[in-house]
C-alpha cells in the first residue's frame, strides 16, 4: 500500500533501519523497567493516557502507517513523556525481529483493522495461531488486552481465547465485556461508540 511520506523528527521516534536485531530495549529507554508493546498505536491517544499512567513501564508503539507514527510522536512530545517510542513496521515482522522473547509484560490491540468483507476476513490480525504466536515473546503474568468494535470480529476473537490453554481470563466466566473500568478509550473507540457500536473488550493474563 502506497503511503505519504511524512519526515518525522522526534527524540521518540525509531526508524526501523537504525534498530539492530533485536534491539537494546534498556540501553534505548536507559533503564530497565519491564516493557510493553501496542500493535497499532492509532493516533497515539491511547498510547500517551496509558503511559503517563505507568510511568515505570517502557512502552514500544507501532503502526504500519507513518500518518499515525507521525501523530502519535506528537502527541507523546507535546505532553513531554519519555517511557514511549514509535516505530513503523508490520506487526509479526516487527515482534519476530525486535523484541527479544519472553520480555514483554503486557500487549495491546486496540480496533485493528476489521476487514469487514467476508472474502477479506482472512486478512485479519487477530485470531489464535497470532496470539500463540505472541505467546513465545511474553513473561509469565503478562497481560493481553484486545478490543474491538467489530461484532463478529470481537466474537471470533473472544471464542478463541479460551483455547489457548497458557491464557487465563481476567473477566471470570465473561467471553468479554462491553465496558471496562480503568482502561483507556482511543479516538476510535469514542467515535464508534458515539455511533451507537458497542466495544468488545478482552483481558488475558499468561499462566
Amino acid at each position: 500500500m502506497t503511503q505519504s511520506f511524512i519526515h518525522i523528527e522526534s527524540p521518540n521516534y525509531l526508524r526501523l533501519q537504525d534498530l539492530p536485531t533485536p534491539p537494546d530495549w534498556p540501553g534505548i529507554f536507559g533503564n530497565d523497567n519491564r516493557l510493553a508493546l501496542e500493535i497499532g498505536c492509532g493516533v497515539g491517544d491511547f498510547m500517551l493516557k496509558t503511559a503517563l499512567d505507568q510511568p515505570d513501564t517502557n512502552f514500544v508503539a507501532i503502526d504500519f502507517y507513518n500518518k499515525g507514527c507521525d501523530k502519535t510522536c506528537r502527541r507523546i512530545d507535546r505532553h513531554g513523556v519519555t517511557n514511549v517510542r514509535v516505530v513503523r513496521d508490520e506487526a509479526r515482522a516487527f515482534v519476530t525481529e525486535r523484541i527479544p522473547k519472553g520480555s514483554l509484560s503486557a500487549i495491546y490491540i486496540n480496533c485493528p483493522d476489521p476487514w469487514p468483507k467476508k472474502r477479506h476476513r482472512k486478512r485479519r490480525l487477530v485470531n489464535q495461531e497470532f496470539i500463540e504466536f505472541l505467546l513465545d515473546y511474553m513473561v509469565p503474568g503478562a497481560d493481553f488486552f484486545f478490543a474491538t468494535d467489530f461484532d463478529d470480529y470481537g466474537i471470533d476473537v473472544a471464542n478463541a481465547l479460551p483455547g489457548i490453554a497458557a491464557l487465563e481470563n481476567q473477566f471470570g466466566s465473561d467471553l468479554y465485556r462491553h465496558e471496562f473500568p480503568g482502561y483507556h478509550l482511543s479516538k476510535y473507540m469514542r467515535k464508534f461508540m458515539a455511533e451507537g457500536k458497542q466495544i468488545y473488550f478482552m483481558h488475558y493474563k499468561v499462566k
